[in-house]
């Protein structure tokens, strides 16, 4: 398949951890990340619809990492697409 993405892909695993008020923290896995935001493998943890917003934190790789919001735009069979949500 081939893809034509505006942001190329980085493949990156980090912890996150991905809060909405429907439901309770969860610390997941990413797999990849680009300029626009990151696939976050769930196994099996549901998060949110399509549309949705959350907030996302990375976990230990710094003493105080900042929350990002994002809007869930894909769900597929292995996890999430996330998109990066900006004030501006």
């Amino acid at each position: 398949m081939n893809e034509q993405r505006k942001h190329p892909r980085t493949e990156l695993v980090l912890e996150v951890k991905i809060s909405h008020q429907a439901m309770e923290s969860v610390v997941l896995l990413t797999r990849d990340i680009s300029e626009s935001g990151v696939f976050v493998v769930t196994d099996g943890t549901v998060l949110p619809s399509v549309g949705s917003v959350v907030e996302g934190q990375v976990q230990g790789e710094m003493e105080d990492p900042p929350l990002v919001r994002m809007e869930v735009v894909r769900i597929g069979s292995d996890g999430v697409g996330l998109r990066f949500l900006t004030d501006d």
